[in-house]
């Protein structure tokens, strides 16, 4: 057994459970390998990530890729919070693979995380790699820490946002950016 197996051993006798019913007989294997999967972003570069699909491009429109799912954990209470990423960047000679960008989302979500800090990783990341003329990022999430405990709220949706460049420097770009998130036909 690993030490993370160990400790959920432990836990669910501290829990009052038997690790050796059948049904329990097996989760300390399952909840390590389950733990390690939804944190393997914390080994995990996206910049670096990023920098391997960047592509020269006159392209001067921006670029927004909507609704790109997350899964995340909370730091707080080891206990999961997910939703909808929407990321969009005016580019400045160079644009990023689409794909790339879900990755990146992907690999700061699998962390321990509060949804604030990975809006703005997400959103440095995309300046850093790809060095737009700006970046906008909206995340929202339903996080169940507070659904299923504390005040047990099942319908809250949390939003954040990081404006970068001219996302945050220009008014009518970060109105064009939500327009466009807000519009749910796809």
């Amino acid at each position: 057994m690993s030490s993370l197996e160990d400790s959920v051993h432990q836990l669910l006798v501290e829990l009052g459970e038997d690790p050796e019913r059948e049904g329990i007989r097996d989760t300390p294997r399952r909840v390590a390998r389950s733990l390690q999967f939804l944190t393997r972003g914390a080994a995990e570069d996206p910049v670096a990530l990023l920098r391997t699909a960047l592509f020269e491009s006159d392209l001067d429109q921006m670029v927004v890729l909507k609704n790109v799912e997350f899964y995340s954990l909370c730091e707080h209470h080891l206990l999961p919070f997910y939703g909808r990423c929407h990321i969009a960047y005016l580019p400045d000679g160079r644009i990023a693979g689409l794909s790339k960008l879900g990755r990146v989302v992907d690999s700061f979500s699998r962390r321990l995380q509060v949804q604030e800090r990975l809006t703005s990783q997400i959103a440095e990341a995309i300046q850093e790699a790809v060095k737009p003329k700006g970046v906008g990022v909206v995340m929202e999430a339903h996080h169940l820490c507070m659904m299923m405990r504390g005040v047990e709220k099942q319908t809250s949706l949390a939003v954040t946002s990081s404006m970068l460049g001219r996302f945050r420097q220009d008014a009518r770009t970060r109105g064009e950016f939500l327009q466009l998130i807000k519009e749910r036909n796809a």
